[in-house]
């Protein structure tokens, strides 16, 4: 059932296993289903950075936006881009040719990080080395990433207030529209507001995002559509089920108000309910116990003074509660009921912090809850470095990552020659130079030693260019400008060092989980030091 780095899958059955799983999930393949337990696709399967036993968890819980509803970045995140301009331009002075850019939703990718002061746009790796830097839409050379961010005796943080960090996927569009505007200040410096550096831009952009949100265009657009911003995952239903069915509780845990959570539970769960309704309702409560709206992550995780309030769901309302239990509203001297006929096995809230939410759910240790999120720091560090939760990351490009990763191993084999070859060349050049330097020889031994040293030179640079075009064609595969998410050349990248560091389980879509016993004990894979490495091979 698990696939590791070892097995040896052959391109048929890779494909033929791709070609299983590309139908849309019109029949979504269940473990505990009849056709379920059989090898899973690499892209979607559950990988392990710590041992986690699924029959200590007692509760798994959810975050929505990018976990449960994963939104299509060509037209959701093109939504937030065209929103984030008009306010930009008619909220904050900037100038109407804005209004006429276009967004690219594929050419920034998580883990960077924005220089706000410089107005440059960083990869690193997970020594926070600077691997990659541009400034703006211009890739800075390697003396420049030196000079700047590699010659300094205390070295960056790379951390807020001066740097801002690109870790989900909602930030890519402003990200994008950063480096847009560094182009056009640097091309059209009379054009920006007066006083507007680098910082002042990008603080306007994240104002211009708030305003967006803070006004509701993008939920009213998507409540619209919802089919057109959200992809649908007909195995989410199904996932719920199996997890209520193996004895666990459920919760979600959201930032999103409770109008839009319900109308996007509704979507992707309404149309696979028991009637196969497809109207907004409230049928989709069945597969929590509880639902915390307007959670305020990550304060939620640690600020046990926030106020727990009870949604009425028909009416939205809130109500008093007293850490979860109802209380009478001014003037009547019982609680609140809601109508009947609603679910009521699920119970709404929202604010709060994690203190209420264990006591709904009676839990005693906080390593019995699983929470699955897409956000690196609001989602996964504040639950596991505060509670000591366990904790699943949604990583979605991750998919597509892995297949790419098994279609270039061959390449990759050839990196790793290439770099062996060029160590030995240079060892060689090495010892003939302390030869030549150290060692009484004839002169004809130093003529024939001085005549090999300029062949290995050449070949040493025949080797670094074909191993450097080489590294450039991995790179590009991958992603033109940032290369793998999850490396910087030889090296695992920031954001991978980030999800190794929190993360207990990642994975590409939350309905993995489907795909997987919900008592699996998943254990990691060998950890290997370089001194092991080619002596313990795969």
């Amino acid at each position: 059932m698990d696939y590791s780095p070892s097995t040896k899958l052959g391109d048929k059955a890779l494909q033929s296993h791709l070609m299983d799983n590309s139908n849309g999930g019109e029949n979504p393949c269940v473990w505990s289903s009849p056709e379920g337990g059989c090898k899973i696709d690499i892209g979607k399967q559950i990988f392990c950075n710590r041992s986690l036993n699924m029959r200590n968890i007692v509760a798994v819980g959810f975050d929505m936006d990018y976990t449960l509803a994963q939104y299509k970045p060509e037209t959701f995140e093109s939504l937030a881009y065209e929103g984030t301009t008009r306010k930009l331009v008619y909220d904050l002075g900037y100038p109407q040719e804005l209004l006429a850019w276009t967004f690219d939703w594929k050419y920034m990718v998580r883990g960077l990080v924005l220089d706000k002061k410089r107005g440059n746009i960083l990869k690193m790796d997970r020594h926070k080395y600077v691997k990659v830097a541009y400034h703006g839409f211009r890739e800075l050379s390697k003396e420049d990433k030196v000079g700047t961010y590699g010659n300094t005796l205390i070295r960056d943080s790379f951390d807020e207030p001066d740097y801002a960090l690109i870790d989900t996927l909602f930030s890519l569009a402003e990200a994008y529209l950063f480096a847009q505007l560094v182009d056009f200040k640097d091309n059209n410096p009379g054009k920006v507001p007066e006083g507007a550096d680098y910082s002042r831009m990008y603080k306007d952009v994240r104002a211009a995002v708030d305003l967006c949100h803070r006004d509701g265009t993008l939920k009213r657009m998507v409540a619209k559509d919802p089919k057109r911003y959200i992809n649908e995952d007909t195995s989410i239903v199904p996932m719920l089920k199996m997890l209520r069915d193996s004895g666990r509780s459920t919760f979600l845990v959201t930032n999103s108000l409770w109008d839009y959570t319900n109308i996007v539970m509704n979507f992707l769960c309404a149309s696979r309910t028991m009637d196969g309704g497809n109207k907004c309702n409230f049928d989709w409560l069945q597969y929590f116990d509880v639902v915390i709206t307007g959670s305020a992550k990550p304060g939620f995780f640690h600020d046990n003074r926030a106020n727990l309030f009870e949604v009425e769901p028909e009416s939205g309302m809130l109500l008093n509660t007293d850490n979860g239990t109802p209380m009478p509203q001014v003037g009547n001297t019982s609680p609140n009921v809601q109508p009947k006929g609603l679910n009521k096995s699920c119970r709404v809230f929202q604010g709060g912090s994690v203190g209420h939410l264990h006591k709904l759910l009676s839990i005693e240790s906080s390593s019995q809850v699983l929470y699955v999120g897409d956000h690196i720091y609001g989602d996964i560090l504040r639950s596991k470095k505060v509670l000591g939760w366990r904790t699943m990351l949604v990583v979605p490009e991750l998919e597509r990552e892995v297949e790419l990763l098994w279609e270039s191993r061959n390449m990759r084999k050839q990196l790793r020659m290439l770099r062996n070859e060029r160590d030995l060349i240079e060892d060689h050049i090495h010892h003939m130079k302390w030869s030549l330097k150290f060692e009484s020889l004839h002169d004809d031994e130093k003529q024939k030693t001085t005549s090999a040293l300029h062949e290995l030179e050449s070949q040493k640079d025949q080797v670094r260019l074909a191993h450097q075009q080489a590294q450039r064609e991995c790179h590009q595969k991958f992603h033109k400008i940032w290369g793998q998410l999850m490396k910087t050349g030889y090296q695992n990248s920031r954001f991978a060092h980030q999800v190794e560091r929190f993360a207990c389980l990642y994975t590409s879509q939350v309905s993995n989980l489907s795909l997987y016993s919900p008592d699996k004990y998943y254990r990691p894979s060998e950890d290997f030091m370089p001194h092991e490495f080619h002596i313990l091979p795969l």
